[in-house]
């Protein structure tokens, strides 16, 4: 083969693994330009999600101090009209037994809500 075979060939050679090296670029371009967009939309899902659980919680919380604060208020009016002691004594009982139950439930409403922000899966579906 003459040498300006050779240097030809050699050329031809040089050129496809410079255009099989280019081919490979763009594809691991394309590649992490496709996972960077992916991780993008996963952080906005999640900003997303924590945002949806941060109302949730926000919302439940309100509900639950109007609840508390009802609860409070309809005691007061109990003890108001309260004939005597044994039935102020009654009321006062069944109020703490009734408002340790409903802080049990409220705080675990709570903590499950706060869960979930936690692992970003927002608020459950109904």
């Amino acid at each position: 083969m003459s040498e300006q075979g050779r240097y030809s060939e050699a050329a031809n050679e040089t050129r496809s693994m410079a255009e099989a090296g280019l081919e490979q670029a763009r594809k691991a371009l394309e590649n992490f330009l496709a996972g960077a967009e992916q991780t993008a939309n996963s952080i906005e899902g999640r900003n997303e999600a924590v945002r949806d659980s941060v109302r949730d919680i926000s919302s439940k919380a309100i509900s639950f101090a109007q609840q508390n604060m009802t609860a409070s208020l309809d005691y007061a009016e109990k003890l108001v009209r309260a004939r005597d002691l044994s039935e102020v004594m009654r009321l006062n009982t069944d109020y703490v037994q009734d408002q340790m139950r409903a802080l049990t439930e409220q705080a675990s409403e709570i903590g499950q809500s706060m869960g979930r922000a936690a692992l970003g899966e927002g608020k459950p579906q109904d």
